[in-house]
């Protein structure tokens, strides 16, 4: 393995004072943690050790949109082919835009183990942004809970990307309150991570790097400077090829770690934690109404078909799914768009909602999520949920699209909703 260490080392256009910082007890409280550019923990040795061997290893990404983009992991992946071009290397691109670890941990399975990864890159710092840390560290517990289930040889990287506004605390030396959450699960289970995010702020910190401008802005005083985004989260490629430039840095540090064994799954953190998140097909026999399968081969069903291989389009109020199930959670994997409606549902009797199927982003149509009910008792519970006669108040979009050229008021206009899945803690009953 040393023969490698030079073809990982490069000659970086940023110096960076005191890449690593040591281990440290990070406990379970809430609070912010120290920051730091990588910790190394456990290593990779497990894929390590096939790169060096040269076989055939398979990397599977798995985030939002920051990651999706043609930028850090196109760009990770060939470099790692390139240090290793006996080894076989095969991607899973996992991503999906908008969504965090509340919703990965559900389609894990689908999305990532089933392919049998090598090794996984878990990027969800950003989207997980604004949820409570004890809700992101049952999610991202039970990411890494299935992910040795299934195979305790599967190395695991968390990656920690940035966003306008997480400068604050990584000024004072702090990951903010989403990566430390991950920190925690990270370090329970001797997991390297690397902060990206880190070198954004510290050269911005440095005036060397400006976090947001227009790609047409000529200002004098961006001459020279690092123009990292457009819109504060989503990198340009000078961007991407600073969180590419990190990684390949601090790699020589976590191959250091020579540990190349099964991983332990030890004690869980928190008792609480969402291992057991599942996703579950939806039965017709549940469907109430005008509820129709969406055509796998055009429209909606052929767009989101690598994820959802079958939706179910309602479209008039009062079209009804009810099921049973046994468990502590449940909820609905499905789309959103400009002419979504709302959703009411009760759980055991207990009415929610109405909540819309449409926000501000809503100008075209993506994957989301939808909780019913979680923290429930285990036992059995019944759940039924309807479309709502009423549309959604569009108005946030609507502000912005009414005078564009070529605006269709028929696009925002609707009440249907597509549930490609159920979301699961639990298992179905009769």
């Amino acid at each position: 393995m040393q023969k490698h260490l030079a073809l990982w080392t490069v000659v970086t256009l940023v110096l960076w004072p005191s890449v690593l910082a040591p281990n440290a007890s990070l406990g379970a409280a809430p609070d912010l943690v120290p920051a730091a550019l990588c910790r190394p923990r456990d290593g990779l040795g497990n894929v390590m050790a096939k790169l060096e061997a040269g076989q055939a290893v398979r990397i599977a990404y798995f985030g939002g949109s920051i990651t999706a983009a043609h930028g850090w992991r196109p760009k990770s992946l060939a470099w790692l082919r390139q240090q290793f071009p006996k080894a076989k290397i095969e991607e899973t691109n996992a991503t999906i835009g908008g969504t965090g670890s509340d919703l990965g941990v559900f389609r894990y399975q689908q999305d990532v183990l089933q392919h049998k990864p090598d090794l996984v890159f878990v990027e969800f710092s950003v989207n997980d942004g604004g949820t409570p840390p004890e809700a992101i560290c049952r999610a991202m517990e039970g990411i890494v809970r299935q992910t040795w289930r299934a195979d305790p040889s599967i190395d695991l990287c968390f990656v920690y990307t940035f966003v306008v506004g997480y400068e604050k605390d990584l000024d004072r030396g702090l990951c903010p309150p989403a990566p430390s959450a991950h920190e925690r699960i990270a370090e329970h289970y001797g997991i390297p991570s690397v902060n990206v995010a880190l070198r954004v702020a510290a050269l911005a910190r440095e005036g060397k790097l400006v976090f947001k401008a227009d790609k047409d802005d000529k200002s004098p005083q961006l001459a020279g400077k690092l123009i990292f985004s457009n819109d504060g989260v989503h990198p340009l490629d000078a961007g991407h090829e600073l969180y590419l430039q990190v990684l390949r840095e601090v790699m020589p540090e976590i191959q250091k770690q020579p540990k190349h064994a099964p991983r332990e799954l030890k004690a869980p953190l928190r008792p609480d934690n969402w291992e057991k998140a599942k996703l579950v097909a939806v039965d017709e026999k549940m469907l109430q109404g005008s509820w129709h399968k969406l055509d796998p081969k055009q429209g909606l069903g052929k767009a989101f078909g690598s994820r959802l291989p079958v939706i179910w389009e309602g479209s008039k109020p009062g079209d009804k799914l009810q099921f049973g199930f046994k468990g502590t959670m449940a909820g609905l994997y499905d789309l959103m768009g400009p002419d979504s409606g709302q959703l009411l549902w009760t759980v055991d009797g207990r009415p929610n909602g109405p909540r819309p199927r449409f926000d501000r982003y809503c100008t075209y149509h993506r994957l989301a999520s939808l909780r019913l009910a979680e923290g429930l008792e285990d036992k059995e519970h019944l759940v039924a949920v309807e479309i709502h006669p009423q549309q959604p108040d569009r108005s946030s979009v609507l502000d912005q699209v009414r005078k564009q050229p070529g605006f269709d008021p028929k696009k925002y206009e609707g009440t249907k909703v597509w549930i490609g899945y159920l979301m699961m803690i639990g298992d179905l009953v009769p």
